[in-house]
């Protein structure tokens, strides 16, 4: 990789750059829920198993979560622009093998190649915005990025399903060649270079115990739902994490170049703002989870009719966020991260009234009450953190970031997905008393297993298909009401860490910034 020089304080092409990064940003997004749509599609062309069509949705995410620090690190020392072209490259490669794959197995190595290409395009995106833009543009650049993050969540089910309409299954990953091609071809002209200007040495160490600890806990988290969570290898799984992220903690504390100086912690803006952004991902990749089965399941809707269902959040998400830094120039970061969650979490009530015959323009006001709340908690927070640390270690911030953004939105489905299934389970238990073990467990799995058995019942099967999405519904109801009792104790906590405004200095030294509580 080429040494890149610092770049400029301000760009006279930072507003075009931002549209570069926000591109490569959007189609990283979309390539951690473009393929939940394509699954059923999967099974029938390549025979994929159960297991090969959760490790083809998980592989993305483990190793995207477990290269971030070292991605934003690497991009710190040898130059931002060139690990996000690099970052390019290696998504657009695994997504050109994934298009032609013969197998399920193949399809899951490529979904790993494209996974460390998004950890390096990720990280680099934020770290390159905030040396692009200067103090007073920053937080309103950055909101138009948030707005693009979580935006693209909404996006992919949607242009995943219009794909597999019109076109072979491959296409929802060839369609990211085009979109590797214009950010490589328009970034070299609009992408300034910049890096770490004190060449901050490299540590492998520290990067060898970060990827371990985060994959690790990755892991744990997102298999802990099937295998169950006191499940001999899931404790296995944390405890590992435990013990390699305890030992990067003290390796860091001892190194004079750290690749993240734990003291950063100590900063309210950092701490804070890292809380309020894996919370509030906590929320939204649960919701979003349950949002997508009760669209398809319970009120019968294709894959793609669910997909153009939820875009009131996308869009609602692309007017706020980039709206709440103004409101945070008004009364505060805190104030307004306060606030977002605490909407967030009356939209999580809100969407727990649902039922089985609830109207899709309900919905629809569900949907825009959360993205508003989380459209507000998302920028702020974000710019609390990049604010809390060094433009030189703009990188490690912008890992910081996403990484608390990884590890809330798998907890989220975790943990939520977790409780809507035993409730489901519970309500369920009744109704199937009766029927063969097979057909029981398979009810009492999921209410897509309850529709297929019911379905193979004839006349008799209204009634169980009737009890499943009833079942779900409750379920439903009880496991956002534990959500939105989440947000607002998030909210309190937040009030109490983050401080009232983070104001960067115009250059930032390893200090440079301060914490503003009146």
């Amino acid at each position: 990789m080429a040494i890149e020089e610092t770049a400029p304080v301000t760009d006279d092409r930072r507003w075009w750059t931002l549209g570069v990064l926000c591109l490569s940003l959007l189609m990283v997004i979309m390539g951690n829920t473009v393929l939940n749509v394509a699954l059923p599609t999967l099974i029938h062309e390549l025979d994929a198993t159960n297991s090969q069509l959760q490790w083809m949705v998980d592989a993305y995410s483990l190793v995207f979560a477990g290269l971030l620090f070292t991605g934003g690190a690497l991009g710190d020392r040898f130059g931002r622009k060139g690990l996000l072209n690099i970052g390019l490259l290696v998504f657009g490669l695994g997504s050109a093998l994934a298009s032609f794959a013969g197998s399920a197995n193949q399809i899951i190595a490529c979904r790993g190649l494209m996974g460390a290409g998004a950890a390096m395009v990720m990280p680099s995106t934020l770290s390159i915005l905030t040396n692009v833009f200067p103090p007073h543009e920053r937080a309103r650049a950055i909101g138009i990025w948030a707005g693009v993050a979580g935006a693209g969540g909404a996006i992919g089910p949607v242009t995943s399903g219009w794909l597999l309409e019109h076109f072979w299954w491959g296409s929802i990953f060839f369609i990211n060649l085009p979109v590797v091609a214009l950010a490589i071809g328009a970034g070299a002209a609009l992408v300034p270079t910049s890096r770490d200007p004190g060449r901050t040495p490299l540590d492998p160490v520290g990067a060898g115990l970060s990827i371990v600890g985060i994959t690790a806990l990755v892991y744990g988290i997102i298999q802990a739902p099937q295998d169950g969570w006191t499940d001999g290898s899931i404790l296995l799984s944390f405890a590992i994490a435990l013990v390699f992220l305890v030992t990067f903690g003290w390796w860091e504390m001892h190194r004079s170049a750290p690749m993240l100086d734990l003291r950063y912690f100590a900063r309210r803006g950092f701490t804070g703002g890292s809380l309020a952004i894996s919370l509030v991902f906590f929320g939204m990749f649960g919701s979003f989870f349950l949002l997508t089965q009760y669209l398809q399941l319970v009120h019968g809707y294709t894959a793609l009719g669910a997909g153009v269902r939820s875009l009131p959040f996308a869009l609602t998400m692309m007017v706020v966020a980039p709206l709440s830094p103004r409101l945070a120039e008004h009364i505060g970061t805190r104030g307004t991260v306060c606030t977002g969650l605490a909407v967030a979490g009356a939209g999580m009530f809100l969407f727990s009234r649902a039922g089985v015959n609830s109207s899709y323009l309900f919905i629809a006001v569900t949907l825009i009450v959360l993205a508003s709340g989380m459209g507000l908690t998302m920028a702020p927070s974000t710019a609390s953190i990049m604010s809390s640390l060094p433009l030189a270690k703009a990188g490690v911030g912008s890992a910081m970031n996403d990484t608390t953004r990884e590890l809330g939105g798998a907890l989220g489905v975790a943990v939520l997905g977790s409780l809507l299934a035993g409730r489901y389970t519970h309500e369920l238990t009744a109704t199937v008393a009766s029927l063969p073990s097979t057909s029981r467990d398979l009810a009492l799995a999921s209410l897509g297993g309850a529709l297929q058995v019911a379905g193979g019942l004839g006349a008799t099967g209204t009634n169980l298909a009737a009890a499943g999405r009833a079942a779900f519904v409750h379920a439903m109801r009880v496991t956002l009401e534990v959500a939105g009792a989440v947000a607002w104790i998030a909210a309190v906590v937040v009030a109490r860490v983050l401080p009232r405004r983070v104001a960067p200095s115009e250059v930032q030294p390893r200090t440079g910034v301060r914490e503003v509580d009146a």
